[in-house]
């Protein structure tokens, strides 16, 4: 009975797109979509009139999207970085050199041209360099995304410029956390206590690197 329903589902899907359809096919993606021209949204709209007709529509994520740049047929002299928080933006479309991020792998340096690139941050050292200037963030966890056109979004859960940290409070921290990962006696508190040790070991490095 199983292998009779898989059969005629597996025909079906081959059977509903022309031959070599497939694998033209591709969503577009949600900034590559006029938020004037969205389907959803005009529908949503409708659907709201008919319910508060005396009341505005809230606007919906695709209105705040912009379309993504296209990518470049040359190599461009500049990566164009987004840096962003839960609760701050501390970069917005910023043109620079260079941005070194501290990806679970290791250090990534990201260039313009850096081929589109998925990677998990920890805690570490990020800098974005522009000319002789460089700028440099401690931060916690995170994500970048690099894409073809030399756009790359950065999302860190934490960030603090790097000169607003002292060390005193750092070692002090270092210090305790460690206290607390030798006398700790449950598995929660082991690990509270390794993140904290974790955290302020990749502190100490960066401040003394």
């Amino acid at each position: 009975m199983f292998r009779q329903v898989a059969s005629r589902l597996l025909a079906r899907s081959t059977n509903t797109y022309p031959a070599g359809a497939a694998a033209t096919l591709r969503r577009p993606y949600s900034t590559e979509v006029s938020a004037d021209n969205a389907p959803g949204d005009s529908a949503f709209v409708e659907a709201w009139k008919k319910v508060a007709p005396n009341i505005d529509p809230p606007k919906t994520p695709i209105q705040f999207m912009q379309p993504r740049p296209p990518t470049p047929s040359t190599l461009p002299s500049k990566l164009t970085v987004n840096f962003v928080l839960p609760y701050a933006s501390e970069l917005s479309k910023k043109e620079v050199d260079m941005v070194i991020v501290p990806a679970t792998t290791g250090l990534m340096g990201i260039l313009p041209g850096h081929v589109p690139t998925i990677a998990e941050l920890k805690p570490g050292l990020l800098s974005v360099h522009e000319g002789n200037d460089v700028k440099k963030y401690f931060i916690s966890s995170g994500f970048a995304f690099v894409h073809s056109n030399s756009y790359a979004d950065i999302l860190a859960v934490e960030a603090v410029p790097l000169d607003r940290i002292d060390p005193a409070q750092v070692q002090k921290g270092l210090s305790e956390f460690t206290q607390k990962l030798g006398s700790a006696s449950t598995d929660l508190d082991k690990a509270e206590a390794q993140i904290g040790v974790d955290v302020h070991s990749a502190l100490n490095s960066a401040l003394t690197g």
